[in-house]
């Protein structure tokens, strides 16, 4: 990758929105890339504490966009709708050299098709799940998109059918978590010994999520403390959600030897023999380090029915979709319960040999996905903006 520094390179102004836990970590990763290529770049908008990191100026905090769900967002329209008005006057009269959504494409694709109707160039970062559900999108990304960033091979050729820009650049947590997993070191940092049987839980990084999900699997872990009372239990809090899990602990998890992390979830992951995990970015984390998994998720009912309607997969899970096969279990919706997640759980730990064939297929496809992720996005969006 260049360090360019001619003055065009020094003007270069960039708006980024990222929603939530998981697009703030995509854009502290995209970041350390432009800014290795742009020094004097200068990056505002929507971010998280990663991306602040680099420098960027957050107007927002990526929390405030956190919600999921057809009827969890409508009782935060208003407050959404208007940071997005907000930010789109500003953007108008600024005209940064490009905009940049990453993820949260309710909030950035008609964002971006404002902007990409005046003129301003925009990049969308990653793909949303077209080829899962909502395949409709398409017509909005292509009003709205100059430049898709995939981070699964498979997609691209989607875009192409319908003439949309779009560039594979692989996924960056491949990048950003080794291949080899240091189980042994997490362990000795989180004061766990090899012998210990460790289960993870991650319930999720929305507020709407713990609210919903925690319970669930903190019952789960009470029930696999039960049957197993050897077991220990971590559970990593996403940035500001800690005070909100310490009641649910107490609350449904009795005497489980369960440990509330201030993040680590990382290091969770590689310490742990299985995780029970909800749907979303955690489950190809779980998978990069090659660990044993039970996805679940519990979402309100009617949005769960308009989703169910939307699918074009059997599947939620990243694990399932991108290896087109049923590795991990899911127990989603009326079967997430805390007796089918922990039965599920108990059969990994019951099972070492389907553990490592599990552990060989993720292997190979953390390889897949290991594509520098920083530079070739970087490297995308300067011949986007011809720089």
């Amino acid at each position: 990758m260049s360090n360019g520094d001619s003055d065009g390179d020094k003007s270069l102004q960039l708006a980024l929105v990222a929603g939530e836990t998981s697009g703030d970590l995509l854009g502290g990763l995209l970041l350390g890339g432009l800014k290795a290529r742009w020094p004097a770049l200068q990056a505002s908008g929507i971010g998280g504490p990663r991306m602040l990191g680099h420098g960027f100026n957050a107007e927002w905090k990526s929390d405030q966009l956190a919600v999921r769900g057809y009827v969890e967002v409508l009782a935060h329209y208003r407050r959404i709708a208007a940071i997005r008005r907000a930010l789109a006057q500003r953007l108008l009269a600024e005209r940064p050299d490009a905009f940049i959504g990453i993820d949260a494409p309710d909030f950035n694709l008609g964002l971006e098709a404002q902007l990409r109707k005046a003129g301003i160039k925009t990049v969308h970062f990653i793909s949303p799940s077209i080829w899962a559900w909502r395949g409709k999108r398409l017509d909005a990304i292509t009003r709205a998109v100059d430049l898709m960033l995939c981070v699964f091979p498979f997609e691209p050729a989607l875009y192409a059918k319908r003439g949309i820009e779009a560039r594979y650049v692989g996924h960056p947590l491949a990048d950003v978590i080794p291949l080899d997993v240091p189980r042994s070191a997490s362990r000795q940092a989180l004061g766990l010994s090899d012998e210990s049987r460790v289960v993870a839980l991650l319930p999720g990084s929305r507020r709407s999520e713990i609210e919903s999900i925690a319970p669930l699997l903190l019952a789960a872990a009470a029930e696999l403390q039960r049957q197993r009372p050897g077991l220990r239990f971590l559970l990593p809090a996403a940035p500001g959600l800690r005070s909100l899990i310490e009641p649910l602990l107490a609350a449904h998890a009795g005497g489980a030897a369960v440990t509330l992390l201030d993040g680590r979830s990382h290091e969770a992951l590689a310490a742990c023999d299985v995780a029970l995990v909800a749907s979303g970015t955690a489950t190809l984390e779980a998978a990069l380090f090659k660990r044993p998994m039970v996805i679940t998720y519990r979402m309100h009912w009617l949005s769960w029915q308009l989703m169910k309607r939307r699918a074009y997969l059997p599947w939620v899970g990243l694990p399932n979709i991108l290896l087109n096969d049923s590795v991990v279990p899911e127990r989603v919706q009326e079967a997430a319960t805390p007796k089918a997640l922990a039965c599920a759980a108990l059969d990994w730990l019951d099972d070492p040999a389907r553990c490592a064939a599990l552990a060989a297929r993720f292997h190979t496809l953390h390889q897949l996905l290991r594509r520098n992720t920083a530079q070739a996005a970087t490297d995308a969006i300067g011949q986007l903006l011809g720089r």
